[in-house]
């Protein structure tokens, strides 16, 4: 095997299919099917199991896709180091964000990303906060944004931020009163009916605990993990909710919600950048997280993102 066959194997991992493989890696499927082939035939077990709708890999594919990653990342950093590190930063690097961060983050990044380091490819990936965690214990991606601390001797994060968490209503009381202006304790929340990300997502376990803590009983009657339905739902009256104040910038603007600061003290959540220690960090990589890290303290000091 060779370092072009890993970064093709990797990728046809990665995306699924020989055919979507092809077309990024701009190589003719058949001779991809063949370097695979090859590799099986020469490590005697398979490393795909292959169906009409694509592929994925065995037990003795992933555990040479986690060591094809390491090494290709070795190979990155070993290329920088002979040119004595004053080249400037390029190739690919994967980064993993939710939702409600990428709504912010996605256009300054990529726009100053493409002026400042212009031989840098980044793909960004949107996901749940859980999911993006997965990605990067996998080795999926290079750089994760994480609302929640790691206790993972593989990954190392960096906080960034903190954004407060609003009770989101919508303009008009519907078939409940509005509660009165001001902070609103667990108390009051739990006579509201309540539209909740479900159980087993960090902001629905956040706001659980601390419901818990001061004997407060939610009464959660839609579950939903998509932030943009959520709103929608509250919008229509159907439910009061409780998402960061980020989230719902736009609604509050236009007019169609309105919020109420959360408890005393004040309920947040922390964001941090995150990045695999365990394996190699090329300049890419490390530049695209130094300028994540900036833009974003940029976005909260213009008061773009309601955050400290």
């Amino acid at each position: 095997m060779d370092l072009r066959q890993l970064r093709y194997f990797v990728t046809i991992v990665e995306v699924g299919s020989f055919s979507k493989a092809a077309h990024r890696l701009r190589v003719a499927q058949p001779a991809l099917s063949q370097h695979v082939r090859n590799m099986e035939m020469d490590l005697g077990v398979d490393l795909l199991f292959r169906s009409p709708q694509g592929v994925r890999p065995t037990e003795a594919g992933e555990t040479l896709v986690r060591h094809a990653r390491l090494m290709l990342g070795q190979m990155e950093v070993a290329r920088e180091a002979v040119k004595g590190g004053q080249s400037e930063p390029e190739g690919e690097v994967r980064f993993g964000l939710p939702g409600t961060v990428s709504q912010m983050l996605c256009v300054p990044l990529i726009s100053e990303a493409r002026r400042r380091y212009p031989k840098i490819k980044l793909r960004v990936a949107e996901a749940m906060s859980g999911f993006v965690l997965d990605w990067l214990r996998e080795g999926k991606i290079d750089l994760g944004v994480l609302y929640r601390t790691v206790n993972d001797r593989g990954l190392e994060a960096r906080r960034v931020l903190s954004e407060e968490l609003c009770l989101l209503g919508p303009a008009e009381p519907m078939e409940q009163p509005h509660p009165p202006p001001g902070p609103v304790s667990f108390a009051a929340v739990s006579g509201l009916t309540l539209i909740l990300p479900s159980v087993g997502h960090g902001l629905r376990d956040l706001i659980e605990e601390r419901a818990l803590s001061e004997d407060a009983h939610l009464n959660t009657v839609i579950d939903i993990d998509t932030y943009g339905q959520i709103k929608l739902l509250v919008e229509g009256g159907l439910g009061y909710s409780i998402l960061p104040d980020a989230a719902v910038q736009p609604e509050l603007r236009d007019g169609r919600l309105r919020t109420w600061p959360m408890g005393e003290p004040v309920l947040s959540r922390d964001l941090h950048l995150v990045r695999p220690c365990d394996r190699p960090l090329s300049n890419a990589v490390r530049a695209i997280e130094d300028l994540a890290h900036s833009t974003l303290v940029r976005l909260v000091r213009e008061g773009v993102w309601p955050a400290t």
